[in-house]
């Protein structure tokens, strides 16, 4: 059974490769000949087809039995390099894969060392709704003594405040918590200060 699980991710991953003509930088380096997982997606365009197995594999990172298998191959590095895609909906995967993935000790310390909280603090400009919401929650996840000072950096901190004063209830209630729960009252003022003297900012993601 769970070489069954470890095959059918290979599989996965190996399908994504094979539809991505993008040359990324980093890429998952085993080189696998397991058969494509679904015939079907040849009938999709390539962007239609990398979405369908990345979201996927976003799925498959629910599960913390899957995570050794997801480290093995790369997956990690696979969503991380989905961030600075033109691709909103890869990037809303990836953003997704990554903050379930984030749960995990091991794989909250790969993706720090990964240098993995810019490119995340990047998507909290995202006019997507779910990748801005992962995107919050992951930096929450991320958040250690270490990466605080990262993870609650100024322009974090005036963007949370920003999304805390919108009418989606459901981002504004997790940029609150995020400031009441990861940032001190220090940050807090600091970032309300630079509010009153500047009008650029993040924007809020489109509803």
């Amino acid at each position: 059974m769970e070489l069954g699980r470890l095959e059918y991710l290979q599989a996965l991953v190996t399908e994504f490769q094979v539809t991505d003509s993008t040359g990324n930088k980093r890429r998952c380096s085993l080189a696998l000949s397991v058969p494509s997982v679904s015939s079907h997606s040849r009938r999709f365009s390539l962007a239609e087809a990398k979405e369908q197995v990345l979201a996927n594999l976003a799925n498959f990172a629910y599960d913390p039995s899957n995570y050794e298998y997801l480290r093995q191959l790369q997956v990690l590095d696979l969503f991380l390099d989905m961030l600075t895609e033109d691709n909103e909906t890869l990037v809303e995967f990836a953003m997704g894969g990554l903050c379930n993935l984030c749960l995990d000790k091991t794989n909250k310390e790969y993706i720090l060392e990964a240098n993995g909280v810019e490119p995340i603090i990047n998507c909290l400009s995202s006019s997507n709704e779910e990748t801005v919401v992962s995107a919050v929650t992951t930096l929450m996840f991320l958040t250690t003594p270490r990466s605080r000072a990262q993870t609650t950096a100024l322009p974090v901190v005036e963007c949370m405040l920003r999304f805390s004063l919108s009418a989606n209830t459901r981002l504004s209630n997790l940029a609150s918590i995020f400031l009441q729960d990861y940032c001190s009252p220090l940050q807090v003022e600091e970032a309300r200060n630079l509010s009153k003297h500047t009008a650029v900012g993040i924007p809020l993601p489109k509803d």
